[in-house]
């Protein structure tokens, strides 16, 4: 059962550039990395894009974690001296690589607009997966 996302969700998710991922592989570690991101509607994407990685597409430790455990975690947070201002959004969720063509390429289209550096990079086969994260509980945290 999927979560819809409400407005100070949103407003989090949709101003931040930077969110963490955290998977657990089969054996139940924890791995938590950031990333970039991309909401359309209610639902997530990430894609494994071609930034320097010590393995690509599926060897990488998130996409094992995720394909033997789809329950993930994602975060993005504000921090500020001023503790009054502290915020955070946590979306707990299922991931799954997505293997419709349409999906992909509206995935696609929203983190290229987001993220300028993914609009002259090659993100097409299958060493570049597009990850689908549907939200199942959403928890919104502000300090004031």
């Amino acid at each position: 059962m999927s979560a819809a996302l409400d407005a100070p969700a949103r407003e989090l998710l949709g101003r931040h550039r930077l969110a963490h991922l955290a998977t657990a592989g089969a054996d139940g570690a924890p791995h938590v990395v950031p990333l970039c991101f991309a909401l359309d509607g209610d639902l997530l994407y990430f894609v494994i894009d071609a930034k320097p990685k010590k393995r690509g597409g599926v060897a990488l430790q998130r996409m094992r974690n995720l394909l033997a455990n789809p329950r993930v975690a994602l975060v993005v947070d504000d921090y500020d001296e001023d503790w009054s201002r502290l915020a955070y959004v946590l979306v707990r969720g299922r991931a799954a690589v997505v293997d419709d063509a349409a999906e992909t390429r509206r995935a696609l289209a929203a983190l290229r607009a987001k993220y300028a550096q993914y609009r002259d990079m090659a993100l097409d086969g299958p060493e570049h997966p597009v990850v689908r994260v549907t939200p199942e509980r959403v928890h919104v945290w502000r300090a004031s």
